[in-house]
């Protein structure tokens, strides 16, 4: 199985992740905010701190895409 047409795939994908982000930005601004706020200085990123706004940012990317593979 060699997957010739894995790249173009992905490239198709890939094209459309503008339209679909640009239906997010709300949430993309929420999860960018907690992610900011949580690592002010030094401090690393650790896992669930912003896990309620990413859950929220992922249901709309997939809900987004859904409404555009229609």
């Amino acid at each position: 199985m060699s997957g010739s047409n894995v790249w173009g795939r992905s490239r198709e994908k890939l094209r459309h992740f503008p339209e679909i982000f640009a239906q997010c930005g709300d949430e993309a601004a929420v999860y960018g905010k907690c992610v900011a706020a949580t690592t002010t200085g030094r401090q690393e990123l650790r896992k669930d701190l912003c896990a309620r706004e990413f859950e929220a940012l992922k249901s709309c990317f997939v809900n987004a895409a859904r409404k555009r593979a229609k």
